[in-house]
Parts: C-alpha cells; sequence; structure tokens
C-alpha cells in the first residue's frame, strides 16, 4: 500500500493576522510598564515571540523549525552590534576611571553663563552626554543640577527641562557610546560610524534651530546676581577626585579621529578602551587589577555628592547585559515576524501609500512615532520598523544609513515626549517637570522628526546604494568633472 504524507502548504499572512500579533504584544508590554508599572520590556517580546509562533504555526504552514532558524538568522545579523556594546560598557569604564569624562565636564561647567543660560545649558548636556552615552544619565545629574540654577534664575521650569532634554538626547542620538546609536544601524544594515556620519546632517541643522529658540526665550530670562554655588561645588569636587588634565581629552580625540578615518568599529573602540585604562594607571594612580575590575564591573563614585556619584556611577562589560538581553528579546519577536512573512504583509499595507522616497522617509518616521506611543519604549520604536522598512530601501537603491537615522530621527528623539514611553516617565521623573509641560521646550526633538522628512522629499543627504562604500553596489567615487564615475 503506497503510503503519503500530507505536508502543509504555507500561506502567506493576511493583515489582521499581522495585526493581531501585534496587538496582543503591545496590549502585553502596556500592562507590563504602565497598569502593572516599571516591568521591563523582556518578556512580553518574548511573550510575543510565543504568540506569533503559534499563530504562524496553527494557521501559517510554518515548523518551529523553520522559525528558529530565522530568529537565530536575525540575532546572528547583530552580533557586531552586540560586541559594539560590551565594549562601549568597558570603555565608559576605563573612561570615567581614568578621569576622562569628568575632564569632560569639568571643562564644559565652564560655558555657563546667566545671559546665555538656555543655551548653554543644552551645550553642557550635548557634551556630557556625548561624553557618556546616556540621556538617562545627564539628565537625571547634570540636568537636575541645572534645573536649580534655572529656578535661580527665574527660568520657568519647563523650558530650562526642555533645554536638557534637547542637550541630552542630542547626545543619546549622536554617541558612539549610546546603546541606541548602535541599536539603528544593527538594525537598518548600516555600519555604526557611517550611521554617526550621516546623522550630523539632520542633527546639525536640528540643533542649530533649537538654539536660536533657546537664545530668544534665553533673553528674555537673563538676571543678574547669576548663583552658581551648584555649579562651583561639583567642579570642585571632581578637581579633589581626579587629576583633571585636558591632556586627557585627547583619548577620545583619538577615537573620533579613528572614527573620521573609518576605521572598523570594534578594534576602533578597543583601542579606547586600551588608552583609557592607561590613562587611569598614568592620571589617577590605578593599579593593573583595577583598571580590569572598572572594564568588568564598571566604576562607583563615592565623592559623598549625590549628582557627581550618580554621574560617575557606571559602565563596564556587565552594565551592557541588560540592554544586550533586551536586543536578544526584540531580535526574537521581530525574528518570527520577519521569518513568517508578518512583517512584510504590515510594511505592504503601509507601502501602497509611500510610492516616493519622501514618503518612504515619512512612514519610517511616523511608524517610529507610532510604536513609541503604542509600545511606550524606545527601542522598540527603532526595532520594528527597521525590520519593515529595511529591504524596501535597498529595493529603492537607497543606503542603509538613510533608515538608520530616520529609525533616531524619530524612534529616539520623541521617545522623551511621551508621557507613558519609559524615556517620558524617566525625564519627568528626574526633572520634577510633567512631560505635557516641558514638550513645547524640547525644541531638537519636535524638530528633528521634520528636519529628516524635508530631507527625504528634497534628497538632501539621501545617499544612493551606488554610493555607498560599504554596499555591494558601490560603483565608486564619482569624479567632480561632470559627474563621470571614476
Amino acid at each position: 500500500m503506497l503510503m503519503t504524507t500530507k505536508i502543509k502548504q504555507k500561506r502567506e499572512a493576511q493583515l489582521w493576522e499581522a495585526l493581531l500579533v501585534v496587538a496582543i504584544t503591545i496590549a502585553i508590554i502596556m500592562y507590563a510598564v504602565i497598569i502593572h508599572g516599571g516591568l521591563d520590556v523582556h518578556i512580553p517580546l518574548v511573550l510575543g515571540a510565543m504568540v506569533a509562533s503559534i499563530i504562524a504555526i496553527t494557521r501559517l504552514g510554518y515548523t518551529w523549525e523553520e522559525i528558529e532558524e530565522g530568529i537565530v538568522s536575525t540575532i546572528s545579523g547583530t552580533m557586531q552590534a552586540i560586541l559594539i556594546l560590551a565594549i562601549i560598557g568597558m570603555i565608559i569604564g576605563t573612561w570615567i576611571q581614568s578621569g576622562i569624562v569628568p575632564t569632560i565636564i569639568y571643562y564644559g561647567l565652564q560655558i555657563l553663563h546667566p545671559s546665555f543660560f538656555l543655551i548653554a545649558a543644552c551645550l553642557l548636556c550635548c557634551v556630557v552626554s556625548l561624553a557618556t552615552g546616556t540621556s538617562w544619565g545627564t539628565a537625571g545629574t547634570i540636568g537636575i543640577a541645572l534645573m536649580g540654577i534655572g529656578l535661580g534664575l527665574g527660568v520657568p521650569a519647563p523650558v530650562t527641562a526642555g533645554a536638557i532634554i534637547s542637550g541630552a538626547y542630542f547626545g543619546d542620538k549622536m554617541s558612539p557610546l549610546s546603546d541606541t546609536t548602535n541599536l539603528a544601524p544593527a538594525m537598518a544594515g548600516a555600519k555604526l560610524f557611517d550611521h554617526v556620519r550621516h546623522m550630523v546632517y539632520t542633527t546639525s541643522v536640528s540643533l542649530a534651530i533649537a538654539l536660536i529658540g533657546f537664545g530668544i526665550l534665553g533673553a528674555g530670562y537673563a538676571q543678574e546676581g547669576f548663583d552658581a554655588s551648584v555649579v562651583k561645588e561639583v567642579t570642585s569636587l571632581m578637581a579633589e577626585n581626579f587629576n583633571l588634565n585636558p591632556i586627557l581629552i585627547l583619548v577620545p580625540v583619538i577615537v573620533f579621529v579613528l572614527v573620521a578615518k573609518k576605521t572598523p568599529a570594534v578594534p576602533g573602540l578597543f583601542i579606547g578602551t586600551i588608552l583609557g585604562g592607561i590613562a587611569a594607571m598614568a592620571f589617577q594612580g590605578a593599579s593593573f587589577s583595577d583598571v580590569l575590575e572598572a572594564m568588568h564591573y564598571g566604576v562607583t563614585s563615592e565623592t559623598g555628592n549625590a549628582v557627581i556619584d550618580e554621574l560617575l556611577s557606571g559602565g563596564g562589560y556587565d552594565s551592557m547585559m541588560w540592554t544586550i538581553s533586551l536586543i536578544l528579546a526584540a531580535l526574537t519577536f521581530g525574528g518570527v515576524l520577519e521569518k513568517t512573512g508578518m512583517l512584510e504583509t504590515i510594511a505592504k499595507s503601509i507601502l501602497k501609500f509611500a510610492k516616493s522616497t519622501g514618503a518612504l522617509v515619512t512612514a519610517t518616521i511616523f511608524t517610529s512615532i507610532f510604536t513609541n506611543v503604542l509600545a511606550g519604549d524606545q527601542y522598540l520604536a527603532i526595532v520594528l520598523p527597521g525590520k519593515m522598512y529595511r529591504d524596501e530601501y535597498r529595493k529603492r537603491g537607497l543606503a542603509p544609513r538613510n533608515l538608520s537615522r530616520c529609525l533616531e530621527d524619530a524612534g529616539t528623539l520623541t521617545s522623551p515626549l511621551i508621557p507613558w514611553n519609559t524615556c517620558g516617565a524617566a525625564m519627568s521623573s528626574y526633572l520634577g517637570v510633567p512631560t505635557i509641560k516641558y514638550l513645547p521646550y524640547c525644541f531638537l526633538n519636535l524638530v528633528s522628526p521634520i528636519v529628516s522628512i524635508i530631507f527625504g522629499y528634497t534628497g538632501i543627504t539621501m545617499m544612493k546604494l551606488e554610493d555607498d562604500p560599504s554596499a555591494p553596489e558601490y560603483k565608486g567615487p564619482k569624479s567632480k568633472d561632470k559627474g563621470i564615475s571614476a
């Protein structure tokens, strides 16, 4: 008797099936973050991946082996970003221990002046967040001090908070030490340093507009009798606890030069870690074992000043494990959606209305904002749109760095503007100002998505695949003479 095995045929996911998975996952995340209050989104993402897997197996004809293959493939594609995050943890630890970060902050505090307080506050937060790679750490430390100074100057708290958040998220977006700055290119398929350089175009314009806005507002709040006691206390304690030397600034300068010379991210950042360790032994008297401990476990500041101790504690390999585990959970969820075609189904329905490059950029921007609103987490606002539009950008001949820039222009920068988003809740808690009140004054965060959309429609700095040296489609540098390719 002839035996036959019935093979279940796969079919394309319908839009309602894909949206059901997304809706269930978002509901679980909102329960964890909002209703229960403060739970991490890791497990909700894993549960969402299991829901997607069940629907894929029972309704779409996929086997678990195929789904697992998709998850592993998705994660393996981001291993470089995960390695970079681990190295960043080590570099933060050695840069704090060596006095590099304290030196940058010390000299950054010198720019404060009552006539330009809001501009100075924004720029100071830019410097600190660039040096540390964290908007939360910047707002929760120097930001708190600036809030007190602003009140002493007669500047309304929401306005000061807007300047602080604008500066803090500038660094969160632009610093190679930031987790979101590493996550966005990983999702888009771009190189870290290519991504950072490409963001300069939209971010520099947005920052200039923001500073003009703060200059106009600040002119009306300037007063005599500026009390810089908080700043003096912070700078004096830093000078007492660290050997502050301008030579230390050479270490980040060397790293940025390596970035400009297109050194691969992993060795470039690891060189920064080694130089930080050498500086810690040379300038702060740290032993080799102290440096190894800072690389692994980070640094704990014990100056007795809460602002300094909060700002100068952290880093280390272990400090990145929370972020890495979140990335793995998000990629598991995204991997299932991608492998089973659910992500493609959602993207196709949106892309029906995105015919031009400008419309594609607009779709990316609003998808990131929508994810921030519904899911309440900036990481998901980068991961999900990145997965959704990655192939479409390539199909349209656009370099991956265009997508990664859009993810940060919207996903990273709008997260503190939403009260129930983890970033919005953190900023409001740190600065003591309700999100809805400081929102109108977060000029950088509000302007950046608009600038990105304008660049999309005008084609300004929208790099083509054929002009991207990191892409297989690269055709070589174009001659400046009559546009002939070399």
